[in-house]
């Protein structure tokens, strides 16, 4: 008899979506901070403290700890060294709300994967409610939807705006223009790590009517102004020493970030730099992986041309839009976030 194909390697794979109701269920639970706060437990003890049958911890619990999201010794159940980090670090509320991102907003959708690579189209639009062609003109529509959305937003770049703030030099630079800036997410963190910046999120209507009220709880509405307008459809402001488009150039096709690159181009001072910060891909089209999975959710929901592109695509768009001196900076953490940036030759 010819031994089986040893199929092991595929089982995370296979059970991926099983994977995640893992943890989401974890989180959820709140199993993680459940055993941080009571110390090493066992499962009668997580089941009376989670108010769950005997039966469900255990079903839990051996899931947890099978993925090594939990450690199981003699003393009882504890969470995993890299949980246990993240919930100290202050990490792990913005993990949660990724979780809940991706099972409210992503998983469904991403069903139709296949016929959206088939296709070109983004049909995983078809499981959001709302008439929109896109994603975002439907959350637009769903107010609680968006809400998810915007919160697992945010929660990303929190994550990954470490190498925006700390890995770019803002010694030069006094004003930021933050294109699509949304919800002044980064705006806020660009102003509070580098305090002699002022900041101006330029967004549609709707964007910075969220941004203004996060600038004031904020406290930084001496340093940060929004304005209103279309990035395609009008001109940008002008005078800046620093053009920001962050998560922008995974949502649209390369012409469009060629013309959005052309455009700050022309708002840009001479000597002014532009920078692009977002997820990218391998130039070798290897990975990471990171890359490989977030990009199915951005071939079935947000835009028909959206996807993570590799760096070298950014640096051509840059040299295209007559940006010199253009370089490249990887994130030191565990996204694959980096820095594509390029300066406006003087005058």
């Amino acid at each position: 008899m010819t031994k089986p194909v040893d199929l092991s390697p595929i089982v995370p794979t296979l059970f991926g979506f099983a994977a995640f109701q893992q943890l989401r269920a974890a989180s959820e639970l709140q199993l993680f901070e459940y055993l941080t706060l009571n110390g090493p437990s066992s499962s009668d003890e997580v089941a009376a403290g989670l108010g769950l049958p005997s039966k469900s911890a255990r079903t839990l619990l051996l899931g947890t700890t099978a993925l090594g999201l939990t450690e199981h010794s003699c003393e009882g159940y504890t969470p995993s060294p890299t949980l246990r980090a993240a919930i100290d670090d202050g990490t792990w509320p913005h993990i949660r709300s990724i979780i809940d991102f991706q099972q409210r907003v992503s998983y469904l959708p991403a069903q139709e994967y296949a016929e959206s690579l088939r296709t070109g189209k983004n049909l995983g639009l078809k499981h959001l409610p709302g008439s929109g062609l896109d994603l975002y003109t439907r959350l637009e529509e769903n107010p609680e939807l968006g809400n998810r959305f915007y919160r697992g937003m945010h929660a990303w770049s929190e994550l990954s705006n470490p190498v925006l703030l700390h890995q770019v030099d803002y010694r030069s630079v006094t004003r930021v223009l933050d294109v699509g800036g949304g919800d002044a997410v980064n705006a806020i963190a660009l102003a509070r790590a580098h305090p002699h910046l002022k900041v101006t999120v330029f967004d549609l209507e709707g964007a910075i009517e969220v941004a203004r009220d996060n600038i004031d709880a904020a406290g930084l509405g001496d340093r940060i102004e929004v304005v209103a307008g279309d990035m395609f459809a009008e001109p940008m402001p002008h005078g800046y020493d620093l053009v920001l488009f962050a998560h922008q150039f995974v949502i649209w096709s390369p012409e469009q970030n060629v013309t959005l690159l052309q455009q700050a181009f022309e708002a840009l001072s001479p000597g002014g730099r532009v920078v692009v910060f977002n997820a990218f891909a391998d130039d070798d089209g290897t990975g990471p992986l990171y890359t490989a999975l977030d990009n199915v959710y951005f071939t079935v929901l947000p835009f028909e041309e959206s996807t993570i592109y590799p760096w070298r695509d950014h640096e051509e768009w840059l040299a295209t839009a007559g940006f010199v001196d253009i370089t490249r900076t990887c994130n030191d953490g565990w996204t694959p976030h980096g820095v594509v940036e390029g300066r406006k030759p003087d005058a």
